[in-house]
């Protein structure tokens, strides 16, 4: 199987897109994405292929996760967010599908492995099993993307109300030093805004504001009104 899903993948990718793709998430040396590897396969493109492998056991999906082929690993992941998804009335299976996902977090390796699977994988597990220590472990990780696996996955805890966590790991992560760090923080904090959290936002603002760092600070407010955004920004 796995040979029949690495070249549906491979007929579906435009090899004229992998310098885009190379640029774009930063593979050079010493960027965060050095030494990935594409194929020029468009996100849509993916799905279309992925849902076609659903049945994908833990050992095909250790093949693609192991893949230095960032599409491969990107598929593998989009499989596994559907499994989940599909598998409400199998707890044991999500269980032992969010436990894999844990184990190999760290081949989610570069900010749309992570945003495509997190939320939606370990964010629901959490939600649904209140272990909020799972995240605030990976907040502790020193792998990068686990830390950005630990802020994203809040995206679901935020889509149900809860806003908690999303706010102890920005307070958390505002002395980190990455930009992809502050820019999801950032980017957690604004979707609490939009998502009834807006007080919560405004007393996280009023709060760290002048101390946040600038990226961070300046997604968390984007969706406020021209006036709040000078605001904040002053505060700076």
């Amino acid at each position: 199987m796995i040979k029949h899903w690495q070249k549906e993948l491979n007929e579906a990718a435009r090899p004229e897109k992998i310098k885009i793709l190379s640029s774009f998430f930063k593979t050079g040396p010493g960027e965060y994405g050095e030494g990935d590897v594409f194929i020029g396969l468009a996100v849509p493109d993916n799905r279309t292929v992925s849902k076609r492998y659903l049945i994908a056991d833990f050992p095909d999906l250790s093949v693609m996760l192991d893949s230095p082929i960032h599409e491969y690993r990107l598929s593998a992941l989009l499989v596994m967010v559907e499994q989940y998804k599909r598998a409400r009335r199998n707890p044991a299976f999500r269980e032992s599908l969010v436990k894999f996902y844990i184990d190999n977090a760290v081949k989610a390796n570069n900010w749309d492995l992570v945003d495509l699977s997190a939320p939606y994988i370990l964010g629901e597990h959490v939600y649904e099993s209140s272990d909020d220590e799972v995240l605030y472990r990976f907040s502790e990780s020193d792998n990068l993307w686990e830390q950005r696996i630990a802020i994203v996955s809040t995206l679901a805890l935020i889509r149900h109300g809860r806003f908690d966590v999303t706010i102890k790991l920005a307070e958390r992560y505002m002395s980190h030093t990455h930009q992809l760090i502050h820019k999801a923080a950032g980017w957690m904090l604004r979707e609490m805004g939009k998502r009834g959290g807006d007080v919560e936002l405004h007393d996280f603002l009023d709060t760290h504001a002048s101390v946040m760092p600038r990226t961070m600070l300046r997604y968390a407010i984007e969706r406020l009104d021209p006036d709040e955004r000078k605001h904040y920004m002053n505060l700076k």
